[in-house]
């Protein structure tokens, strides 16, 4: 049957781009256990982490957005402006989630960690490696998220061979500059062998920004140029630091009350975060915000 060949031929190259994060996360887990003892357990709570942004936002919009895009029909030229569209918007969207959460994860790290695992023999030096981990890893967030949603755009002109070329290209990438900066730096740099976790994840961050680039070059040669707005980016970013600055005054107060627990610190200090970058936006009049204000003053009865 025509059509069971073509999900057997497709399969494997969707397999691996598609799943090329947790593929990434997979192996790096194989080269923190030639780090040293504590790596691997680090590397593994820093994963749970940061995969989450990845999948919660970058994969469900690209789930939602490869129908419609699939869908598109007419002249080759009215394709290609489809998806320019389509990718612009969910770009868009994308970046307002991913943005926060990578500023989240390099300023406030620290902050997740302790809430989510800062109990028994976890303790606060597991914490400060962790957030180093996530540091790296907030480097190539953005970019692992973009990818996933151009991948899509190929996957709806049925080309899957494209983006299985690059994320073995990514892969390979990622592991051998993983070895390097996380086996091989830390002891040049007469630091901790537990230090190379950081150089893991940014070397993954590192890889995946070269894929986002093969990905995005491949597919403007077919559809033409589509980008994010460099002001937007602006915003979403100043915004982020906005709300950096004031989650750490709030950070810097509770320093004075260590009796609370890391989870309410947590509450406190990313809610003033995550609500001071919304509410910068939404005063910049940016769709994404409008829409969660919208819905909360929906639910709260206004």
């Amino acid at each position: 049957n025509e059509s069971v060949k073509k999900v057997i031929t497709n399969f494997f190259p969707a397999f691996v781009s598609r799943g090329v994060v947790q593929i990434s996360a997979f192996i790096d887990s194989i080269i923190a256990s030639l780090i040293g003892s504590g790596a691997v357990a680090v590397v593994a709570c820093a994963q749970t982490i940061y995969t989450l942004p990845v999948s919660l936002f970058g994969m469900a919009v690209t789930a939602a957005e490869l129908p419609a895009m699939s869908s598109a029909t007419g002249s080759r030229e009215e394709i290609a402006s489809t998806l320019r569209m389509r990718l612009e918007k969910s770009l868009v969207r994308i970046a307002f989630f991913i943005v926060p959460s990578a500023a989240a994860f390099f300023a406030f790290g620290d902050i997740i960690t302790a809430a989510l695992y800062m109990t028994g023999r976890f303790d606060s030096t597991g914490v400060f490696f962790v957030w180093l981990t996530l540091g790296g890893a907030s480097v190539g967030l953005l970019a692992s998220t973009f990818a996933r949603l151009v991948s899509s755009a190929f996957y709806a002109l049925h080309d899957t061979k494209t983006p299985f070329r690059f994320a073995l290209i990514r892969v390979i990438t990622a592991a051998g500059l993983s070895f390097v900066f996380s086996v091989k730096v830390p002891p040049l740099l007469g630091l901790d062998s537990v230090y190379g976790t950081a150089g893991l994840t940014l070397a993954s961050g590192i890889a995946g920004w070269v894929e986002f680039y093969l990905l995005k070059r491949s597919l403007v040669s077919v559809i033409g140029e589509f980008h994010v707005e460099k002001m937007l980016m602006f915003k979403l970013w100043s915004a982020a630091l906005a709300g950096i600055a004031c989650g750490w005054g709030v950070k810097i107060i509770l320093g004075f009350y260590t009796h609370f627990h890391p989870a309410i610190n947590a509450l406190l200090i990313l809610g003033v975060f995550g609500s001071i970058y919304i509410l910068l936006l939404f005063m910049m009049n940016n769709n994404e915000s409008k829409a969660i204000i919208g819905r909360l003053k929906y639910l709260i009865g206004l």
